[in-house]
Parts: structure tokens; sequence; C-alpha cells
């Protein structure tokens, strides 16, 4: 499973399954990475706000994987919306990371988080749009093998490709039982936007609702390879997050399927 890849329209693949880092700390990232890779993961999600992109280009480098057998994500923080800052942000990651290019760079989301949490949702298109061109020309000039976005409702959507070159690739979201979006995933699959779903065990509390505990059981698996199945059955790719080897293990042993009426189930589930 950690070999499957999904195409972009770019003609980029990407692996189906990644190693998630978010609040893992920089002087962890390098073994916790390097372990992943051993493993078998090749695709590393990181990002500019979780200060942790020189311990994750360590950690690659240490693995003594070749650069082009591994994907690597970061992104451009959810605070920089302008131009020039978003250059900025782009040679840093390309400097902190170690890499002459990175395969997927994404817009953190479309708000400043201080903002989003606080349920702001719009005041932003045209910051986003000068924050996308940046991407487009790194993209251009090859130092980005693919871009896109993270957070973005279909509003956000509508607004890049009214004004973007290059469609996104991908849009990254939330998407995990108990938490889905319909009307997202469909205006992604229409314009050929792969959906990317980050937090499938939902931060970890799906693990202990009985719905899933239950229906883990009856697949003879554990609840969190229930919610990985479940968000690989529903959108392209997943980021499940864990720094130890034998989660890491356990997390990509998928090979089973869920039945369509306990799938249905599951797209039910409110928690």
């Amino acid at each position: 499973m950690l070999k499957k890849k999904v195409k972009m329209y770019n003609g980029v693949e990407i692996p189906v399954i990644g190693l998630g880092t978010w609040q893992l700390p920089d002087y962890e990232a390098a073994g916790v990475c390097k372990e992943a890779i051993d493993v078998g993961y090749i695709h590393i999600d990181s990002a500019s706000a979780y200060e942790n992109e020189c311990g994750v280009g360590e950690g690659i480098r240490q693995s003594g994987i070749k650069r082009e057998d591994i994907f690597i994500t970061t992104k451009i923080p959810a605070e920089i919306k302008d131009y020039e800052g978003a250059k900025a942000i782009i040679q840093q990651s390309l400097q902190r990371l170690g890499v002459s290019y990175i395969d997927l760079m994404i817009i953190h989301c479309p708000i400043p988080w201080a903002l989003y949490h606080q349920g702001v949702r719009s005041g932003y298109d045209e910051a986003n749009v000068a924050v996308y061109r940046a991407l487009e020309e790194a993209y251009d000039r090859g130092e980005l093998r693919s871009i896109g976005v993270s957070n973005f409702d279909v509003h956000d959507l509508e607004n890049t490709m009214e004004h973007c070159r290059v469609k996104p690739m991908i849009n990254q979201i939330p998407w995990f039982i108990g938490r889905r979006n319909e009307a997202v995933k469909e205006y992604c699959k229409k314009h050929e936007i792969l959906v990317e779903s980050y937090s499938p065990l939902g931060t970890g509390r799906l693990l202990c609702q009985p719905l899933i505990v239950e229906m883990a059981e009856k697949y003879h698996v554990t609840p969190a390879q229930l919610c990985i199945k479940f968000a690989l059955m529903d959108v392209d790719i997943t980021l499940p997050k864990t720094t130890h080897r034998e989660r890491m293990i356990e997390n990509a042993q998928l090979d089973f399927e869920i039945s369509s009426e306990d799938f249905d189930k599951l797209k039910q589930a409110k928690f």
C-alpha cells in the first residue's frame, strides 16, 4: 500500500499514504522520518509552520533513499498573505529541507489561523491569489513539481480557479469519519483536483468510538486501520500521523475492504 500512487492531472504521481508530521519537533523529525522510510514510507508531509523542515530533510538524507524516490510536501504558512512573503517562504523551505525541488507545496489555509479558529472564512481572496501566483512561478521554474491548497472551501477554490494560470492539483483538508465535505469533494472531482485527507483518525478521538471499535473487530483490524481505510475509500490520499514504528507498519496494513453497507454507515456517522 505504501508504494501505491495516484496521478495528478499534470502527470506527477503522489503516494496515497503519507506520514503526517504535525506536532513533530524538529529535533525528533530526522529520526522519525528515517524510521518511516525504513518501514517503506515514500511520502512525507511537512509545513513551514511545523518548524520541522530541517529535521525532515535530514531524516531523508540519513535514510539513503534517492531524492527522486521520495515525495515531499510542505506548506506556505496561513499567516503569509502577500506575494513577496510567499516567494521568500518557498526559498526558505527549499533551503531548510536541503533540496533543489519540492514535490508539492500548498497554501496552508485561506485565512490566518488565529482568525480561522475564530470562525472567519472570508476577506483574503485577493491575498490568496497573490500567494498562489508565487507558487505558480516557482512551479514554472521547476522548484515545485506540483502546487495546491489546503483547507479551501468551494468559494476559495472558485476564487483560485478564476484567477490562476495553473489550477491546483490537490486540496488537503480534514476528512475523517464524522467530518466530510461532499460539496468540496464534488467540486474537486469536477476540476481534477485530488482530495487529500489529513487527520484520518480525527486527531485520535475516533479510536474509542463504539461504532468504530465494533466495526474494526468485525474486520479483525484496529480502529486506526479502519479509519485510514475509510479515508482512502472516500478520497484520494491520506496522511496518518505517528512517531512509533509499530504504528507506522500497522497504519499501512490495509489489505481488507469495507462493505458498501458498512461504508455507508461510516459516511453517515456523527460524533
